[in-house]
């Protein structure tokens, strides 16, 4: 397995409450070999007590970036990972932090990847683990189960770093290494989620009034296929002419034939535009 390359892997902490969890998490980080630490919104940072934390791992605290939500840190990731130690209404795929490792090291050649923790006293929100591709859980004692921040990300590190120096997977093949496409990334699927509920409200076929977690299941569909841009681009297309048969039922009217998807929205927004004037 060839060695990790830490600038495809993004260690991701979520609305973090005590600084000296980021700098202990960045030290576990350092010893594990990755580096790039992405904060959304922490309460305290940057702080005396994260660099304290951190040791001989500041470097990493000084190259943090720090942003205002889970999709802004994630955009451009193919992988998304978060921890989760409570068990969801809807299943979601899950994975130990053995098989967690196996994906990233894999992929993440060809996907930049996220591994996100979340807050202390309560972890991540539904909807943010609704952004996940895969969940994975640290087994631990039930008398006891809550794992502190730095110590969730020092286990899945270190899982990380086991994999990739085990000999016995060298020879193995990742799909992504044969693949013809990129994986759409979190900011495309976003697009495309959205695009979504608005063709099927617009079909009647989902109420947001009573939903009835048609979308939550409709992210854990697409998330387990984990579709490649080209995919994305033909959703997107067939959604763009459902939208545009929608709107043109009463005249009849076709959209160009070949017609991309921008064009398609294009025409729907002059379309929508000249109604409002008539």
């Amino acid at each position: 397995m060839p060695a990790l390359d830490p600038s495809q892997i993004a260690v991701v902490l979520v609305n973090t409450s005590h600084p000296g969890n980021i700098g202990a998490a960045a030290r576990a980080m350092k010893n594990m070999g990755l580096s790039r630490l992405i904060l959304v919104q922490p309460e305290d940072f940057p702080s005396g007590a994260a660099t304290a934390r951190a040791a001989a791992a500041v470097n990493v605290l000084e190259n943090a970036v720090v942003v205002d939500t889970l999709e802004e840190a994630v955009a451009d990731c193919g992988l998304i990972i978060g921890a989760s130690a409570r068990s969801r209404k809807l299943p979601w795929p899950m994975l130990n932090p053995e098989s967690c490792a196996n994906h990233v090291v894999r992929e993440h050649k060809a996907n930049k990847v996220a591994l996100v923790f979340g807050r202390e006293d309560s972890g991540l929100n539904n909807e943010e683990l609704q952004l996940c591709h895969y969940h994975v859980q640290i087994p631990s004692s039930p008398e006891c189960s809550s794992l502190n921040l730095a110590a969730a990300v020092m286990v899945i590190s270190y899982e990380l770093a086991k994999c990739a120096l085990n000999d016995e997977t060298a020879g193995d093949v990742a799909e992504d290494e044969f693949w013809d496409q990129e994986r759409a990334t979190a900011e495309e699927n976003e697009h495309f989620f959205t695009h979504l509920e608005r063709v099927m409200i617009a079909i009647r076929f989902h109420d947001p009034e009573n939903p009835r977690q048609l979308m939550q299941r409709m992210r854990r569909l697409f998330g387990r296929i984990r579709i490649d841009v080209m995919e994305m681009n033909i959703l997107r297309g067939v959604l763009s002419n459902i939208e545009w048969h929608i709107k043109n039922r009463e005249e009849r009217k076709q959209p160009p034939r070949g017609a991309t998807i921008e064009q398609i929205e294009d025409a729907l927004d002059r379309d929508t535009a000249a109604r409002k004037q008539d």
